[in-house]
């Protein structure tokens, strides 16, 4: 905003300008033939001149009369020379140097290329010189800091590269200088201090770093300051709150520290723009902005502020812009947001951001008399209770609504319809409840739409089809219920999404869904959709993500899918899919398929994503075959087309056969229930030969060969009940881990016991892939059991989180971060069962080449009943389960396990992954750990301080550091009732990927059950 604003000064400038050479110059017939020759030399470096602007530079006209040309009225010489706005192609010629009377040049806008010439700086008359917005390069001649009648100088958002001249002398009377672009360097030049009459200074976008010059105190007359992204460091400087004259102060994306001037605004009457954001200002916002009667612009967003917002906003007249998100004021209580009210007499207010910060209260009803200008309200991510007030109807120009996680209640009032102008509303993590307004269809400028993570139920209103603009939906995780009303598919604008998952919406998809072309991601997952899938679905040709699992869908894939070329993500888990898997699938680019848990029967294909273990789901449907040899499913058999044929063959030997065959399965059946009535009371106590029948597919012998011996150069770890070993058990050189039981070891027999039973029936492509084990005896006659894993050649979290050659960068560790959650989340809710894992830590999680995280190592693991899962409070006698520093303080109490326990060791996973801190760190003493280490660093605001630095550089978004830090100290809480479930930190985790905007990992649905490979 502070560029824009200059390059209107520069306009009125140029403008003054010519506008005082025309009225004391005069055209005159005859040319001085140094200048002709010069104009004509400029012309010749033209490549290109689309609008034809220099067609009248030839003889047919005396050169003073050419097109942008100005001559001295007392003399036939050139005082100006104005192309600007051409869009003309070439360089600058030498010869510009030649016209000794030439005092203004104006080429801006253009696409010059080459150097600036030096002969420029020796126009000894030389008063404005504008070539921003070009091509140039090379170096800023340094003769032209010189010129002692210079005054306004504009070389910026060129490709000019070095330092900025240091020879500028107290003798100049320049008062604009504009130099900013990334290629120039160095630090800013101290001799900037001598220019006394400056009044304009911008040198944004240039990489300086440094501090800025305790002598600019010496420049009285600066009015406007430009020092953005300048990479500048040091405290504020306080000299800037002394400059009376000062209108503008900019120094955004910066990393300047320290408190802002309890005196800021005392001394300057004029400001009308203070631009801070994005720096590391600490400290409380000083109450003397109040001052500011003339302000416009109040930007301080993404800094470490805290306290109360204590500016008496009715003073300040002309706020327009409003931006305080991304600190850490107020206190979560219901008076933080008492300036509230005094914003109405703000009346050309059209901006304010205040997300997150730590807000609390109520809107009041006076939020309906702010500015009818007010464009954009966010304050998302605070501590906001209670309701909208229905006066919100009021704010008729409002484009952008967003107030999501916070924790507001009640309904969304029917007045919100009022809003006829809203293109963007966001309400999402909060706790409305009741229907969607039917007024909502009288937004039809609506373009994004996010309801998300409530508590709204009944049926979707038919009005929400007169939204035509709409490009995403996001209804997911409320209570709505009823069939998808067919106007929601007359929205044929959706492209980015439609989110309706984690409802309880039924009923068949209509055809009207073809309608949606362009629509890229749907997700319909987790709800009671049946019926067969509509054709129509084929016409979605831009669809990339499909997510349509834990539905009660069936029949076949229909042909018409084979249309949807773009599609990258399919999930169909969890419904009553039928008949065989489509071979056209393994022709989409597919990067991940889940058809797990349905009836698909016969041949797997072999190609395309079916190549790739790691990218499919296809466990649970118990009639499928063949496929690549690692999905080890039984060969196919070949059997006759012939129904007719297999019939006459049929003799009666083979009828004998069958008859016996089914009474003999009946006698075993019976004898199963008989044998299961006997051995029912020793369920908690599973028989040993039993467990390990289920994997006795490897001999000892044979791994002993795969590891040679158990050679110590195989060893890869151990640990208390087990080593492991890296072997190869087949001649195609097929890489396994052997994870040998130390049975010698007290509690070595029963961890392989839990892990097998854990193992049994749980697959997820986030956990650790048992192939098969061994329950044998050794050369030497004593007992043997071991389990073979997947390899996994990247080892473990632990080992690359500390690898002295390799680091882990964010967007690594993020993805680790995903996989382990949605691992905990099949096991605490997905398989079934609830599986708690009781030893999560880095060294039990696995990467394999891709990098994708394995959970492993279920020696601990419990399998609990869904009323147990979530009950820590039990007392038992149990010894503490897990590793004590990554184990919850409840099982040193004496606690039974839960699902809670495994998210304390989660959280206190993630928040080391993120410091790069072990919790056995040396700093952790007296109480203190990586809970509390994170929970205070939030509290004061230097979350930023305790983070691993490979985390932190300039392309990363700050706050969506943070957030994560918030998910660690949430899931480590000492209470378990306190921490959060594993299902709303898989929701969470997906946002943040989109928050801070990392494109390998973003996608636009990302509730928790769209990313599961079941």
């Amino acid at each position: 905003m502070l560029l824009s604003l200059f390059s209107k000064l520069e306009v009125e400038v140029i403008i003054t300008v010519v506008l005082v050479v025309h009225m004391i110059g005069a055209v005159c017939g005859s040319s001085d033939a140094s200048d002709h020759l010069a104009l004509l030399e400029i012309k010749s470096k033209i490549t290109h001149d689309p609008q034809g602007a220099l067609t009248s530079w030839n003889d047919s006209l005396p050169f003073c009369q050419w097109r942008g040309v100005t001559c001295g009225r007392r003399h036939q010489s050139v005082t100006m020379l104005n192309l600007q706005d051409l869009g003309l192609v070439g360089s600058v010629s030498p010869y510009i140097g030649n016209m000794s009377f030439l005092a203004y040049v104006v080429l801006r806008n253009n696409q010059l290329h080459g150097s600036i010439p030096p002969k420029i700086g020796h126009l000894y008359r030389l008063q404005v010189v504008s070539l921003s917005n070009n091509s140039l390069t090379g170096e800023i001649p340094v003769n032209m800091s010189s010129r002692p009648k210079l005054t306004f100088l504009n070389l910026q958002f060129n490709k000019l590269f070095g330092k900025i001249p240091n020879t500028f002398t107290s003798l100049l009377i320049i008062n604009s200088l504009f130099l900013g672009k990334k290629n120039i360097t160095g630090a800013i030049p101290p001799s900037l201090s001598n220019l006394t009459s400056l009044e304009s200074l911008s040198l944004s976008f240039c990489p300086f770093g440094g501090s800025i010059p305790d002598s600019f105190n010496q420049l009285k007359n600066l009015r406007r300051i430009g020092l953005g992204e300048n990479g500048l460091v040091g405290a504020f400087p306080l000299l800037f709150s002394n400059l009376s004259m000062l209108e503008i102060l900019s120094f955004p994306e910066n990393q300047l520290q320290g408190s802002m001037p309890s005196n800021l605004c005392l001394n300057q009457p004029h400001l009308t723009r203070i631009e801070l954001a994005f720096n590391h200002l600490s400290g409380f916002f000083p109450s003397s902005i109040s001052n500011c009667s003339k302000l416009g612009n109040l930007e301080v967003y993404s800094n470490d502020l805290k306290g109360e917002i204590a500016i008496e906003f009715g003073r300040l007249q002309h706020l327009s812009f409003l931006t305080l998100g991304s600190n850490s004021f107020g206190s979560k209580d219901r008076d933080d947001i008492n300036f509230f009210p005094s914003l109405s007499n703000c009346s050309n207010l059209e901006h304010i951001g205040l997300p997150n910060n730590q807000l609390g209260g109520e809107l009041p009803n006076s939020i309906g008399n702010f500015s009818s200008k007010l464009s954009f309200l966010q304050m998302g991510s605070n501590y906001i209770t209670g309701g909208i007030p229905s006066s919100i109807g009021n704010l008729i120009g409002l484009t952008t609504l967003s107030l999501g996680a916070n924790n507001f209640t009640g309904m969304i009032p029917e007045s919100i319809g009022m809003l006829r102008n809203l293109q963007i509303l966001n309400l999402d993590d909060n706790h409305f409840s009741g229907v969607i307004p039917r007024s909502i269809g009288n937004l039809s400028l609506l373009s994004e739409v996010i309801l998300g993570g409530n508590y709204l139920d009944g049926t979707i209103p038919m009005t929400i089809g007169r939204c035509t603009k709409m490009i995403a939906l996001d209804l997911h995780g409320n209570k709505l219920n009823g069939s998808v009303v067919k106007q929601l598919f007359n929205m044929t604008s959706l492209s980015i999404g439609l989110d309706l998952s984690q409802n309880n919406l039924s009923g068949v998809l209509p055809q009207e869904i073809g309608n949606l072309k362009l629509l890229g991601s749907l997700d319909l997952s987790e709800n009671r959709f049946s019926g067969e899938l509509p054709s129509g679905l084929g016409s979605c040709i831009s669809l990339q993500n499909l997510n349509l699992s834990g539905n009660l869908f069936y029949g076949s894939m229909s042909e018409e899918f084979t249309s949807l070329k773009g599609l990258e993500y399919i999930d169909l888990s969890r419904n009553d899919f039928s008949g065989h898997i489509p071979t056209y699938l393994q022709q989409l680019l597919l990067t991940y398929l889940d058809i797990s848990y349905n009836n698909f029967e016969g041949d797997v294909p072999v190609k395309g994503v079916f190549s790739n273990t790691s990218a499919i789901s296809i466990i649970g449907n118990t009639r499928i075959c063949g496929g690549i040899p690692k999905l080890h499913l039984p060969r196919c058999t070949s059997t006759t087309s012939n129904s007719e044929r297999r019939t006459r063959k049929l003799s009666v030997r083979a009828v004998v056969a069958i008859s016996l065959c089914s009474v003999g399965a009946g006698l075993s059946m019976l004898a199963f229930i008989l044998f299961y009535c006997c051995i029912k009371r020793k369920r908690d106590k599973p028989s040993e030969s039993r467990l390990a029948e289920c994997f006795e597919k490897i001999s000892y012998g044979k791994l002993f060969r795969a590891t040679e011996g158990f050679s110590s150069k195989n060893l890869i770890g151990t640990g208390s009940f087990a080593s492991v070993y890296r072997g190869v058990i087949d001649e195609n050189g097929f890489n396994v881990a052997i994870k040998v039981l130390n049975l010698q070891h007290l509690g070595g027999s029963k961890s392989f016991m839990a892990e097998c039973e854990a193992l049994r029936n749980i697959r997820h492509r986030n956990l650790l892939k048992v192939i098969t084990s061994c329950s044998s005896i050794d050369f030497q006659g004593n007992d043997f059991k071991a389990l073979v894993y997947e390899f996994m050649p990247n080892g473990s979290l632990e080992s690359c989180l500390y690898s002295i050659d390799h680091k882990l960068d964010l967007v690594q560790r993020i993805n680790i971060i995903k996989d382990v959650a949605c691992a905990l989340d099949y096991l605490h809710l997905g398989c079934g069962n609830v599986i708690v894992h009781c030893d999560l830590k880095p060294s039990n999680i696995l990467l394999d080449a891709d990098m994708v995280a394995h959970v492993g190592d279920f020696g601990l693991a419990k399998i609990l009943s869904f009323e147990e899962g979530s009950n820590a409070n039990t007392s038992s006698s149990s010894i503490i389960k897990g590793t004590i520093e990554y184990a919850p303080p409840e099982y040193g109490l004496g606690n039974e396990v839960s699902t809670s326990g495994d998210m304390y060791s989660y959280g206190i996973l993630l928040l080391e992954m993120l410091t790069g801190k072990k919790p056995t760190d040396p700093m952790f003493e007296e109480g203190l750990g990586l809970h509390s280490y994170a929970m205070s660093a939030l509290a004061d605001g230097s979350v930023l301080q305790i983070l691993d630095p490979m985390l932190l550089n300039e392309d990363v978004r700050e706050d969506g550091l943070i957030s994560l830090v918030k998910i660690g100290v949430q899931c480590s809480y000492d209470s378990p009732q306190d921490r959060m479930d594993i299902g709303t930190a898989v929701h969470k985790l997906f946002a943040i990927t989109i928050q801070l905007g990392l494109d390998s990992l973003n996608s636009y649905n990302v509730g928790g059950a769209d990313q599961k490979a079941r």
